[in-house]
């Protein structure tokens, strides 16, 4: 894949379960990568991954500002999640509530730093099981499910992103990525409902780099949910991409 070898790319989320493999891709394919965790003790894997770590928190929005300020990146990636091991039913609730608020205030800041900074695109991470009830496959155009009762608070933080990514005064493209399995995500087989490993949605964040107008495109594996079929003519992408176990 070609891409600006002297370029720099800022990770927001570096050390979750994509982006890890993202890192490991972006440093392999020759970029300068900068990369976020909210924790001291995460900044060391980051640097074993070749990625420059950069501790801050999303909701500080003068800090976060400065942090991409100073690198000053070509490319800025969103991985921000903060959910739970395998998802513990225990802990969901309280996690859904922060999730929102990453997607609508921490994107809020991101876009903000972002435009400052002069990046030229955003890559960010969406979800694709957040249609209403409707014919399948679903394909973007599809309305999200933010009239139901539970799930509505999610779905419209979902929209909230996406609205501010490709709003925003850069290239904004939005990945609506599938259900998560694989590695850091504590799930190892497909679940059902439109599945996608993180070594392919690290993969499908990669090639919205350089490739894809801006817009919205689904990624997940095709069990007849969603259709990723914009992904695979726009981005070339494709499910079955996966890494190499890490040396050492």
């Amino acid at each position: 894949m070609s891409n600006e070898r002297n370029g720099r790319i800022f990770v927001a989320g570096a050390s979750g379960a994509i982006g890890r493999p993202l890192c490991r891709l972006l440093v392999a394919d020759g970029w300068s990568v900068v990369g976020t965790t909210r924790s001291a003790e995460k900044a060391s894997l980051l640097r074993d991954l070749g990625v420059e770590p950069a501790i801050v928190d999303v909701f500080d929005e003068a800090a976060l500002r400065d942090a991409v300020g100073r690198a000053a990146p070509a490319i800025v990636i969103h991985q921000l999640t903060d959910l739970p091991p395998a998802l513990d039913p225990a802990k969901m609730p309280e996690a859904l509530v922060r999730n929102a608020r990453i997607r609508e205030i921490g994107t809020r800041n991101l876009v903000a730093a972002t435009a400052a900074a002069g990046a030229q695109r955003m890559i960010a991470e969406s979800i694709a099981f957040a249609y209403a009830p409707g014919p399948m496959p679903y394909r973007e155009d599809a309305p999200l499910n933010v009239d139901h009762p539970d799930f509505g608070s999610t779905a419209r933080a979902v929209a909230s992103l996406e609205q501010q990514v490709l709003a925003a005064p850069f290239e904004g493209i939005v990945l609506r990525y599938g259900r998560l399995y694989g590695p850091g995500t504590g799930f190892d087989r497909p679940p059902r409902g439109g599945p996608l490993h993180v070594d392919d949605a690290a993969d499908a964040a990669r090639r919205a780099i350089m490739g894809g107008k801006p817009g919205i495109y689904n990624v997940a594996e095709d069990d007849g949910t969603v259709s990723s079929s914009k992904a695979a003519d726009a981005l070339g992408w494709k499910p079955g991409f996966r890494l190499s176990a890490p040396k050492g």
